[in-house]
């Protein structure tokens, strides 16, 4: 049987695994608790309810449920059924590298799209401007929407080709 010692140490390493773990999930874009969560959910050998979710990251219930619905939504985690169980269970989905690139690809194309949209209204509305004014601003958005659209074609090959 372990030590209570033994039991400290285990927490404590678990703690620095969350936390490394989650810091590499940020950059996909997850805020600090919802990258908790779906490392504690990972490493959890078992689904959680929103109370055990909320005991092991010592946060409200509130925030676990904004935090799973934020992680459902990136099909990250899925809701799970066992046999005598009322309250909802969560687990992890386990293709990470698959899951997080897929996300990452799509939100970008998403952003980059509605960018070029934005960027070529602003183009619309520059009836006001005096010709030389117009002309230079037109010249600016002209290459910020190349740069979108060269960005928009980089992830779309990603995509396309099936490197997730």
């Amino acid at each position: 049987m372990a030590s209570e010692a033994d039991k400290v140490q285990l927490e404590k390493t678990n703690n620095q695994i969350v936390s490394e773990f989650s810091k590499t999930l940020e950059m996909f874009s997850l805020n600090k608790t919802e990258a908790q969560l779906f490392v504690t959910l990972y490493l959890h050998e078992a689904p959680m309810t929103l109370d055990q979710m909320k005991d092991a990251l010592g946060k409200s219930k509130t925030a676990m449920s904004y935090a799973i619905r934020r992680l459902q939504e990136f099909n990250l985690v899925e809701r799970v059924w066992q046999k005598g169980v009322r309250k909802d269970l969560y687990e992890a989905r386990q293709d990470l590298y698959k899951k997080f690139m897929k996300t990452y690809v799509n939100r970008w194309l998403e952003s980059l799209n509605l960018q070029i949209n934005n960027l070529a209204g602003i183009q619309e509305d520059l009836d006001h401007y005096p010709s030389d004014q117009k002309q230079l601003i037109t010249h600016k958005i002209h290459e910020a929407i190349s740069f979108h659209k060269s960005l928009e074609e980089v992830f779309s090959n990603i995509k396309k080709n099936d490197f997730l």
